[in-house]
């Protein structure tokens, strides 16, 4: 057992050390690529069956959180930002909470479709006009009795300022 162990440990080693360090253009480009695969699973996990309009609503909103100073900074932080309340812990989006942020999407044509449209709102800048200001959202089928100005029902979502 100790000879595996031993060779198994010599031969990490020598990988790791001779690896060279990231040159900046790389370490933004990881930075990027996390962010937009936060953004993918907000998307699929939120509004995956959802149409093209209903899934550039979810990102819109995490961009504009990501924009208000209010929320985490950048967007995997405000995918899995958490707070608080009453001590008991509350996820910003519920799936942050409710699932394993490392599991795989199960459903490959509406994660491909969460992918395209968290690049085109990260890297494009894409919009929707009518949701300049929105700042939170809940399915049709609940209501959570805010006291919050509605500026759109997109599929089965209810965006708010």
């Amino acid at each position: 057992m100790k000879k595996l162990f031993l060779i198994t440990i010599f031969a990490i080693i020598p990988v790791v050390s001779h690896q060279q360090p990231l040159s900046v253009e790389q370490e933004v480009a990881m930075d990027i690529g996390q962010q937009i695969e936060c953004m993918a699973k907000n998307i699929y996990y939120e509004a995956g069956s959802e149409p093209f309009e209903g899934k550039v609503a979810v990102a819109q909103v995490t961009m504009n959180r990501v924009e208000s100073g209010k929320f985490a900074d950048n967007v995997c932080g405000v995918v899995y930002q958490k707070n608080s309340i009453y001590q008991k812990v509350i996820c910003q989006f519920s799936w942050a909470c409710d699932r394993d942020t490392g599991m795989r999407p199960t459903n490959k044509a509406n994660y491909d479709e969460s992918m395209s449209v968290a690049k085109k709102v990260l890297l494009e800048g894409f919009k929707l006009p009518s949701l300049e200001n929105a700042m939170y959202f809940h399915g049709d089928y609940i209501n959570p009795g805010w006291n919050r100005k509605k500026v759109a029902h997109i599929g089965r979502h209810i965006f708010y300022e």
